[in-house]
């Protein structure tokens, strides 16, 4: 059986990915700081697994994380820890330099030491898997896609933090030949999505009959890649993917976001229409756009398909009818996290 060391294994991604591991037959140490966006509430189905550790801890601390590490004995950390909202990082980009820089540092130095201590048999087996996002690509025209040897050209403090950290996994490959692997994923979605985000955002305010906030003219296009997927992709790149390079993780699911807003207008009317049957598209509301909105976003996800064999499962359509039900089954969950200071309002206005 595996061991996986897995960082911000209590958010949305990486909560959803410990599920599906563990679920695999993969022992998993998840370290979660626990901040807004990680919630033990979408591990609650692991409570008491033989198989699952949770440990409340940050990955800048290196005391806890080298005592992890030696005690553990992982085959593989996965960092999946970051400050990850643009609007937040408009509003506090500090909070996103300490965690996805100065906090993937202190990762770094601790899993390179731990790593570079293992027999040889281990070591060569041993990888970081470091998990990252195509906005740090900056933004596209209207034709075109990323790849991974695209530019850098971040255009928001979260995506300059996320680009920081992407070299500084590099370098520590490059420098002292740590076993990395990096992937940079499109717009994911699906269950335990922390409700600051587009789609989870527009399933609870469309419930609450509250206006439906779109930025600009909504004509801002995303690559919607389904979590689930993802997590795939990153399990592929890690059996499979070769040290040192970086993998581009896409959908295939090129969408205005206005296009994203009427279909879950649609699936919420089919499902669980208005008491005063309107359609909930009467409730959209055209607001200023985010400062340093990026127009476009767009994968190229070829490598990963034709060197490992990997390519997304579900369509758009599949994935967001899946996301509406859970939502629809799973309001207690999304009270839950509401109780804390966010209740849905707008951030990132600063500038």
């Amino acid at each position: 059986m595996p061991t996986w060391l897995v960082t911000g294994g209590a958010g949305f991604i990486g909560g959803n990915f410990v599920l599906e591991a563990v679920a695999q037959g993969v022992r998993v140490i998840t370290l979660d700081a626990l901040t807004y966006a990680g919630n033990l509430e979408t591990l609650a189905s692991l409570v008491g697994h033989p198989d699952h550790v949770f440990v409340h801890g940050d990955i800048g601390d290196a005391t806890l994380v080298t005592h992890l590490l030696a005690e553990h004995r992982p085959d593989a950390v996965l960092n999946f820890a970051a400050e990850s909202h643009v609007d937040r990082s408009i509003d506090n980009p500090g909070a996103f330099i300490q965690t996805n820089v100065v906090g993937t540092l202190a990762l770094l130095e601790s899993t390179r030491d731990y790593w570079m201590a293992l027999p040889a048999d281990k070591a060569a087996a041993f990888r970081f898997l470091h998990v990252s996002t195509d906005e740090v690509y900056g933004a596209l025209g209207a034709t075109g896609s990323f790849t991974e040897t695209t530019a850098y050209a971040p255009n928001s403090p979260y995506a300059a933090s996320k680009a920081a950290s992407d070299h500084l996994v590099r370098a520590f490959h490059h420098t002292y030949g740590l076993p990395v692997l990096t992937t940079n994923c499109s717009n994911n979605y699906g269950p335990y999505h922390f409700p600051e985000k587009l789609i989870p955002l527009v399933i609870a305010k469309a419930l609450a009959g509250e206006p439906l906030p779109v930025y600009g003219d909504g004509k801002q296009v995303r690559d919607w890649l389904f979590v689930s997927d993802h997590c795939e992709a990153i399990r592929t790149v890690l059996a499979k993917g070769e040290v040192g390079e970086t993998y581009n993780v896409g959908g295939n699911s090129e969408k205005e976001n206005i296009e994203v807003v009427h279909a879950i207008c649609a699936l919420l009317d089919a499902r669980r229409p208005r008491e005063d049957g309107q359609p909930r598209s009467s409730q959209i509301t055209h607001v200023a756009d985010r400062p340093g909105h990026d127009r476009r976003y767009a994968i190229d996800a070829s490598k990963l398909k034709d060197q490992l064999g990997w390519e997304p499962k579900y369509t758009f359509d599949q994935g967001i009818g899946f996301t509406v039900d859970w939502y629809l089954d799973n309001q207690e969950w999304v009270n839950g996290v509401l109780d804390g200071s966010y209740r849905l309002q707008r951030i990132g206005t600063a500038a």
